[in-house]
This record gives C-alpha cells, sequence and structure tokens, in this order.
C-alpha cells in the first residue's frame, strides 16, 4: 500500500507547475479579501504567509482533483459507506490519500483564518469543499462521486485542525510557562 501511495504521490509532481500557475489568482483573490475586509472591521488583518500558503494549497488540490484526470475517464457515484476500504491494496491506498491530501487543508486553514480555529467551521469548511470536488467530478466525469472520499476528506481536515490545535495550545502553554519563570526569577 505505502508503494502504492508513494507512487501517486510522484507521479503528481509534474502538475505542481499547473498548481502554482492556477494559485496566482486564488492567492490574490484570498489576500484581497483577508487585506480589505480587515480593515473594514477593524480587527487585526491576518499574517499573510499562511494565507498565502493556504490558497497555493488549494490551488494544488484542485490540480490532483481536476486536472490530472482526463474529461470522461470516470464516471458514476457510490453512495454506500466504506465501500471503498478493504476491496484490495490499491483501494485502501486512495483513501489514505484522501485523508492525506486534507490535513494540511485542515493545518493550513486554521493557520490562515482565525475562524477555522474552532472546530465546526473548519470541519464545515472540509465538509463544504469535499463536497464540492465530489460534485464537480461527477459533473465533469473526472471522478466517482464516493462518499467515502467526503468522510476521508473530512477526517483529514480534522486531523489537520486538531495538528494545527495541539501546535498552537504547545506554543501558547510554553509561552505561558516562561512568563510564569520569569515572574519568579524577578521575584526572587
Amino acid at each position: 500500500m505505502i508503494h502504492y501511495i508513494y507512487s501517486d504521490m510522484i507521479s503528481m509532481i509534474k502538475y505542481l507547475p499547473y498548481g502554482m500557475l492556477i494559485g496566482i489568482p486564488i492567492v490574490a483573490i484570498l489576500l484581497y479579501m483577508v487585506l480589505k475586509v480587515g480593515k473594514r472591521k477593524d480587527k487585526k488583518p491576518a499574517a499573510l504567509l499562511p494565507v498565502v500558503i493556504f490558497g497555493f494549497y488549494v490551488a494544488l488540490m484542485i490540480v490532483i482533483t481536476f486536472l490530472s484526470r482526463e474529461s470522461g475517464s470516470r464516471d458514476g457515484m457510490d453512495l454506500k459507506l466504506f465501500s471503498t476500504w478493504g476491496i484490495n491494496t490499491r483501494n485502501n491506498a486512495y483513501v489514505v490519500e484522501n485523508v492525506l491530501l486534507f490535513i494540511p487543508y485542515g493545518f493550513f486553514g486554521s493557520m490562515a483564518f482565525a475562524k477555522l480555529r474552532h472546530f465546526f467551521p473548519s470541519m464545515i469548511l472540509g465538509t463544504a469543499t469535499s463536497l464540492a470536488i465530489e460534485c464537480m467530478q461527477l459533473v465533469t466525469k473526472r471522478g466517482y462521486f464516493q462518499t467515502d472520499d467526503i468522510w476521508t476528506n473530512v477526517l483529514g481536515t480534522i486531523i489537520g485542525f486538531c495538528v494545527f490545535r495541539l501546535l498552537f495550545c504547545f506554543k501558547a502553554f510554553k509561552r505561558k510557562s516562561e512568563e510564569v519563570l520569569q515572574e519568579s526569577e524577578d521575584t526572587t
């Protein structure tokens, strides 16, 4: 199974230039939204680097889920839950790849946008994105509409969110510990 996952990831490298090209307008739109909306609401603007990384990752997901496949190459729906896992090693690899694809999405989304630093908004965005991808794959016939894909993508988003939260909490804990140590040193 690891061999399949590795070979699929390597085969996607050739699509990176297309992802970068598609990412430029996505990043421009995200930056425009962050800078304009942040100013109007008198809120501190988001750090721009995470927004840029998130935008390019969204573009890479578009390339992987649409442009790496020929139109009309896949058609159909599979609404049976957990129908993909256990058929064979290849399908098991697809399940793992779907989870892996959305882990950075959950992580970078939470890093880029403060509203996504909460569980439900992050999960809802992952669900909506996955559902949109599946619907577009069905319409363009560039992929099968599978409920398994939606669940695994949401799982990946949740894992990415949890990794971000763990790092965020660890960073906050470390900062608080350093403040307490500093205070104890100042009092002695």
